[in-house]
């Protein structure tokens, strides 16, 4: 029985891991660019993107997924793309905007952050502004982001669980149909490989800190 439900957990863990991953790379581009939003000289543009952001942090991550999942169909009639491709959508979709709205006012924080001398400073260079912003703004904004944005990271890892909410069998989903089979341990199990995940993330993150050590801002 061990065996049986190790190989559960671990097909479980597996789509955890793909959310993770998907999720994390679009929220870290789609967030930048808020961001950039955010900080727009259009007035209007920013008042649509806080917003947005506003209600996006305001409202439960399992709400946001049920609305995505369910109010297409009850627009439209119809799930589009098929239900169990859609689950997936839904998913991706919902983590995606949820996180890459957290992870714009840790990125505009960390932007506003670097003093207005640095950009002085690129300029007497001869330094366009995009060169300015990628070799001097943009690596010292890393390194202040890393701690807030880490944080992110390791409860998005924790969030992948809500995606049972829509039926997508992550590695809580799978310990739930052991559940109903009177098995209550896979359960407390599951909490091995959340542990495992996250205490790579951890190392992986204090080496990036290292990494970027010379920087003393």
């Amino acid at each position: 029985m061990f065996w049986k439900v190790t190989l559960s957990l671990l097909e479980g863990f597996g789509m955890t891991c793909y959310i993770f991953i998907v999720t994390l790379a679009a929220s870290l581009v789609l967030g930048l660019l808020i961001a950039f939003g955010t900080m727009s000289r259009f007035k209007w543009l920013r008042a649509v993107l806080k917003t947005v952001i506003w209600i996006i942090r305001g409202t439960p991550l399992m709400l946001q997924v049920m609305v995505v999942y369910y109010v297409p169909g009850f627009v439209f009639g119809v799930t589009p793309f098929g239900r169990d491709i859609w689950q997936f959508i839904a998913v991706f979709v919902s983590f995606s905007i949820n996180y890459s709205c957290y992870f714009s006012e840790i990125y505009r924080g960390g932007i506003e952050s670097i003093p207005k001398g640095q950009y002085e400073a690129g300029q007497v260079l001869g330094m366009t502004k995009a060169q300015i912003f990628f070799r001097v703004v943009l690596v010292q904004v890393i390194k202040r982001i890393i701690p807030p944005m880490s944080n992110e990271i390791m409860t998005l890892v924790k969030d992948t669980s809500l995606a049972r909410v829509i039926l997508v069998k992550e590695i809580i989903g799978k310990s739930e149909d052991f559940m109903k089979e009177g098995l209550i341990w896979p359960l407390f199990y599951s909490a091995v490989f959340y542990l495992v995940f996250v205490g790579v993330l951890t190392i992986l993150f204090r080496l990036a800190e290292k990494k970027l050590s010379y920087f003393k801002v």
